[in-house]
């Protein structure tokens, strides 16, 4: 990490304000908490002498946020860079949706803050505009996009041709998310895309093996991870009974059964249509390494307990 006075010399008398961002594979980072005590995972100062002990309360420390789990996420980098004023800020995202059997646009003009609760307590401010596959994005609809998110004058012409240049960015890596948040408006009359995050499709790995040669597994849980090596879908859980299914629908309806008897999944997973029996080998090492799992008379004694309730 530089020292303090490195960040003088790296920014000069011309930045104005420095922010300083967590780098973390989590959203929520500007309302999250370090174990360090420091508050926030996102930064703004106007002195370049500080940057080193935020920096310092950032770096070894774990932080916290709604995505993350309870225990947080080590910070290992932390972005540095020069801050601009932001005049007004909107939200903007392309994604695929499968009610529409392709790629949305879905934009905001209260971006900066949470889209899940603008949506909740604002819902008539969720604009969408479906695209064509074959078409993209036309001219007609990033301006109408950009009217949505109210920009006016030649700040509409510009934020469409964002627009049009992030739907291009969507298509070449492949991707199953964009979203910008802020899409914003300087005082300088300028359009800048703040803070975004993008995500990927991994049958997409074939043709984007730089993208994916980026990926930073450190912060993936190992057995996740240990599960996609043999192409089986597993995401770990809080409870204690195992659930082992063919099927996604399938696995989720188990899920709520396990739950709605009074039990807690252990785990999601998926074997897949196509699995094989080395997948099934290693699908039970998964599940036998969990130490949160009942064992098999414990499980039965309270299968027999519901039961008895259920038909006696």
């Amino acid at each position: 990490m530089a020292k303090k006075q490195d960040f003088t010399n790296v920014f000069g008398k011309d930045a104005k304000e420095i922010v300083l961002k967590a780098q973390i594979l989590a959203g929520g980072r500007g309302k999250g908490v370090f174990d360090s005590g420091l508050k926030g995972g996102v930064h703004l100062t106007k002195d370049p002498a500080v940057v080193g002990e935020l920096a310092k309360k950032m770096l070894g420390f774990n932080l916290t946020t709604k995505q993350t789990p309870k225990d947080g996420v080590k910070v290992k980098t932390v972005m540095v860079a020069e801050a601009l004023d932001i005049s007004r800020e909107t939200y903007f995202a392309i994604l695929m949706d499968r009610a529409c059997n392709g790629p949305v646009m879905v934009g905001s003009p209260k971006g900066g803050m949470d889209i899940e609760e603008v949506a909740t307590t604002t819902p008539e401010l969720i604009f969408k505009e479906v695209i064509d596959i074959f078409e993209g994005v036309r001219d007609d609809q990033a301006l109408h996009m950009a009217a949505n998110l109210g920009f006016k004058g030649p700040l509409q012409r510009q934020a469409a041709d964002q627009i049009k240049r992030l739907y291009d960015l969507f298509l070449k890596v492949d991707a199953t998310q964009v979203e910008v948040n802020p899409l914003g408006e300087t005082p300088e009359g300028q359009v800048v895309c703040f803070d975004a995050k993008i995500n990927f499709d991994d049958n997409a790995e074939f043709r984007q093996k730089d993208v994916f040669a980026m990926d930073d597994m450190t912060e993936s849980d190992a057995t996740e991870m240990e599960a996609a090596k043999w192409d089986l879908k597993y995401i770990g859980m809080d409870g204690n009974i195992a659930c082992f299914v063919n099927g996604a629908g399938l696995a989720m309806a188990t899920c709520d059964i396990i739950d709605l008897h009074g039990g807690k999944p252990a785990n999601f997973l998926d074997l897949g249509g196509g699995v094989k029996e080395r997948q099934v080998y290693e699908a039970f090492k998964l599940l036998t390494a969990d130490p949160k799992l009942l064992r098999a008379d414990e499980l039965h004694s309270m299968l027999y307990v519901e039961l008895s309730k259920t038909c006696f």
